[in-house]
């Protein structure tokens, strides 16, 4: 089922295509060349106030690969005023009150990135350059912007209403493992205190969220809207009154546990606690829903119960109450299955904050039963209580969130990105240059979400496994208008893609199939047989894209799943043979078939597939072309044998890894559960066994790295040492199936610390003043000859460099 079938049918239930809404009054105004961001811009527009003011951490480029741009434009076409501040001074108010008070509500946002990713590296390392930054300049957003802005905002204009959205409020809508402070941290809602968190791609809920503002609603009015999240206070219980409650311990059990009781319900042994057999005999309503789901229910243990002599007076029982038509017994979800209410009518109870902290089991089981809950069709709302204050002071709140937002249609994506963007960077930052424009400024996004499901990626749990398209004539106008009004295009578009690059118009063959399923892969462990892998409709758009005037190469640079490409060798040929500019990046991840099951990668007989045909198709075009592949080092379910295996394949394929990537444990991402909780949620989550290697130490962490540039003499002390550990003796000395030489001191130096190595990159690059200022001279040193005009040369590996004239 495609992401229209799904649209439609919302829009047949009420959902209103975005547009479609009667535009509030100030759509008399025309659309403004940019976004204003300050009181002399407002002036020029004819404004007396913005309706609503966007906070960001990026500098603004109105251009639609950045939220900020998306969202004002969006809401500008709905006939609202729309005001940026970006990248505000974080350390006063007065930043955040330049365009003066909003009519309507402020709108936070931390970003394209999440703010502690962009400011640190995957060791936890302050970052010097921030590619959204102009200059590349550093330090220009806090930590944890999210949080700081909107409570900035708060003091700025107190009765402001905050809309947070992005990326970081995204991933963080519920606990969350923050690896920063390697603890984990309560829902972003509490410590922002916004009036409601969007998630996911927003439009649909920050276009209602708006009129309804408009029009005077509450937040009361508007607590259904999918795709968003806000706090349900005691006083605001009501809101969600007629929601049934289902414990999550019944959509999927935790295993039993020993020595320890069970946190979700008694053990198979509940005949033998006193407790129960001294409980009064109940005759509930059988007939009732809410009688039969109370969620959890959490008792003193009182009397010893199981494991007398290793349980303690302060252990809590959590059960889950069942009934039976004769006597009331409580049941567990593995012995006896209740009927559960409808989807719409239903909300899943994860456990606590202060469970999910102090136990990693909980955590483990929150994090999948989050991960079950994201197909748009059959998705359920969750909630999860959190704590405030502490004594007389201390409040019970949830954190409630609606089911995920319904998918854009091809008609509504054309809509959104069709919008009267400048495609530039505000003309207040001059000619200072932005990393992240330059890298995509001659690029067209053509879709969005991703079904493959990869642990360590958040893509799935903000933009959807439901593959959004642009119609193939939007597509085409964006390329005729990058030709026609882009400063210095020079006739190459750098990428015509989007989270992946080859899943566009993919889907399921059947609509019933689509809306229950609930695999978080559509090509883990296999290719699912329901999927459409006909890659037709791209093959055209390439062909019809490359035949435009004036454009004379169409390059692809997003990540290719190789396969799902194998399955279209027709479509592997048209990419091959136009569309790849000498190398191409694919990412296999791994090599071993372990590592690989806990990333949710295909193995390695996919990647010599595409392999095969990559190289057959470039010798039949008559091209030298090389692929790239990109490996994780660090990754949860990695063991140091698994990085020698790699580092061995990567020698016998003749691959040297210039840039190596270590895992990064991002907040939400199913590898982070795993690395946080030595847990595997891809499976039921149990107590006894299950436990994963987790490289966590920066010693190992280094060794990782290591292996994946074994011909770095700098990591051969390291490697040596590694290596003789694991009796792997046999893998150091000169014959060609070793993988690092003996000491050699011209190379090593006495101490091993020599740098006698020089990196791909440098050789492949051209001299430039990045290059210069890292030699320390202002020549070119080494006699070579600068790169011509027009000669492009990558920095990607230690792949032999391409022939210049």
């Amino acid at each position: 089922m495609s992401a229209d079938t799904i649209a439609r049918t919302a829009f047949k239930q009420g959902t209103k295509a975005l547009y479609d809404y009667d535009k509030h009054w100030a759509s008399c105004y025309e659309p403004a060349p940019f976004l204003p961001m300050n009181r002399a811009e407002m002036d020029a527009l004819g404004w007396d106030a913005c309706d609503v003011i966007i906070i960001s951490g990026d500098a603004y480029v109105d251009h639609p690969s950045f939220g900020m741009a998306i969202i004002g434009r969006l809401l500008e076409s709905q006939g609202f005023r729309v005001g940026i501040i970006a990248q505000p001074d974080w350390k006063s108010k007065d930043a955040f009150m330049e365009l003066g008070k909003p009519v309507y509500a402020y709108g936070v946002t931390a970003g394209n990135m999440d703010s502690m990713i962009n400011r640190y590296t995957a060791d936890r390392k302050i970052r010097s350059d921030d590619a959204y930054s102009p200059g590349n300049v550093a330090n220009k957003r806090p930590d944890r912007a999210a949080i700081v802005y909107s409570q900035r905002c708060r003091e700025a204009y107190p009765d402001v209403p905050i809309i947070l959205g992005g990326i970081e409020g995204s991933l963080r809508r519920i606990a969350h493992y923050d690896y920063w402070s390697d603890k984990v941290r309560r829902s972003i809602l509490l410590d922002s205190r916004a009036d409601v968190l969007l998630y996911g791609n927003a439009e649909r809920a920050i276009v209602d969220v708006m009129h309804g503002l408009s029009k005077g609603y509450t937040f009361e009015q508007m607590s259904k809207l999918r795709g968003t999240a806000y706090l349900l206070t005691p006083s605001r219980r009501h809101w969600q009154a007629d929601m049934i409650e289902v414990a999550s311990n019944d959509v999927d059990t935790v295993g039993r546990v020993d020595p320890i009781i069970n946190p979700y319900v008694m053990t198979e042994d509940v005949d033998s606690c006193k407790i129960e057999q001294e409980r009064p005999n109940q005759t509930p309503n059988q007939n009732s829903f809410s009688s039969q789901y109370q969620g959890f229910v959490a008792e003193p243990v009182t009397n010893k119960v199981l494991n007398a002599d290793q349980v303690d007076e302060e252990t809590q029982v959590v059960q889950m109450r069942g009934m039976e038509v004769q006597e009331y017994k409580p049941k567990t979800a593995r012995k006896y299955k209740l009927k559960l209410p409808a989807r719409e009518q239903t909300v899943i109870r994860l456990p606590d904050y202060e469970h999910v902290k102090s136990d990693p089991v909980l955590y483990a089981h929150a994090s999948r039963i989050l991960h079950l809950e994201t197909n748009p069709g059959n998705a359920r709302a969750l909630v999860q209580r959190h704590s405030s204050g502490a004594g007389n002071s201390f409040t019970s709140i949830d954190v409630w969130l609606n089911p995920p937002p319904i998918p854009l249609s091809t008609e509504e994506m054309d809509y959104v990105f069709d919008l009267p963007y400048a495609r530039l960077p505000h003309p207040s930052y001059g000619d200072a240059r932005i990393p992240a424009f330059d890298m995509i400024k001659f690029s067209v996004n053509i879709m969005r979400g991703c079904f493959g499901g990869c642990t360590f990626c958040s893509i799935t749990e903000h933009e959807g496994r439901i593959i959004q398209n642009r119609s193939e004539e939007s597509i085409l106008r964006e390329v005729e208008a990058i030709r026609d009004t882009a400063p210095n295009f020079t006739g190459v578009i750098s990428d015509l893609g989007g989270p992946t690059a080859n899943m566009y118009r993919l889907n399921c063959k059947d609509e019933t199939i689509e809306k229950n399923c609930r695999k978080p892969s559509c090509v883990y462990p296999d290719v699912c047989e329901n999927l459409i892998t006909d890659h037709s409709n791209l093959t055209k758009l390439y062909r019809k894209a490359r035949d435009i005037k004036g454009v004379k190469k169409i390059l692809i640079a997003s990540g290719l799943r190789y396969d799902l490409a194998v399955k279209d060798p027709e479509y592997v040929k048209e990419l091959v043979s136009h569309h790849v500019g000498g190398y191409l990046k694919i990412a296999p991840e791994h090599s071993e078939d372990g590592v690989l099951s806990k990333m949710m990668k295909p193995g390695m007989g996919s990647y010599d597939q595409f392999k095969a045909m990559f190289e057959q198709f470039s010798q039949e075009a008559g091209k030298e072309q090389y692929l790239i592949p990109y490996f994780i080092a660090a990754h949860p379910g990695t063991k140091d044998e698994d990085m020698m295996n790699l580092a061995l394949w990567l020698k016998r394929n003749d691959y040297r890894a210039d840039q190596v990537q270590a895992f990064y444990p991002s907040p939400m991402a199913t590898a982070t559960t795993m690395y946080h909780t030595h847990k595997d949620p891809l499976h039921k989550v149990s107590r006894e066994g299950g436990d994963m290697d987790i490289v966590k130490s920066g010693k190992q962490r280094k060794l990782h790295k290591a292996f994946l540039r074994y011909h770095d003499p700098k990591n051969w002390v390291m490697l040596r040492r590694a290596l003789q550990d694991m009796g792997r003796s046999d893998l150091i000395g000169k014959n060609r199936g070793c993988l690092i030489p003996p000491f050699n001191a011209s190379l090593e130096g006495r101490d091993g610390e020599q740098n006698g190595y020089q990196s791909a990159r440098k050789k492949n690059s051209r001299i430039g003043n990045d290059s210069v200022k890292r030699q320390g001279n202002s020549k070119n040193s080494a006699g070579k000859k600068k790169v011509s005009k027009g000669n492009f040369q990558t920095q990607h590996t230690g792949l032999p460099p391409r022939k210049t004239k």
